[in-house]
């Protein structure tokens, strides 16, 4: 699993390329982001966008200190659903 440091005041983009998990072709049709635990002050979801091959997810916010799991699910062109995570570590920089 992926590990992303963050400062409580910046604002980060993240990406999972989904295209070398699945070679045959297939394509993102949806993507979705989420960042737990969701509390207050926490890290949130500013942004995200997608592509045939990539999901993108600005995140922003977050308690120094704490630790956050982001979490891309994503639907495939073949009807097939998968996730990914990544956990971020919020600390003043």
């Amino acid at each position: 699993m992926t590990m992303v440091a963050k400062d409580p005041g910046t604002r980060i983009d993240f990406e999972f390329d989904w295209a070398a998990a699945y070679p045959d072709g297939q394509a993102v049709l949806a993507s979705d982001w989420s960042a737990e635990p969701d509390e207050a002050g926490g890290v949130t979801v500013a942004a995200a966008a997608h592509d045939l091959t990539r999901a993108t997810v600005t995140l922003a916010g977050g308690i120094a200190g704490r630790v956050y799991r982001v979490t891309n699910r994503v639907t495939l062109s073949d009807g097939q659903i998968d996730e990914r995570s990544a956990i971020v570590r919020v600390e003043e920089r």
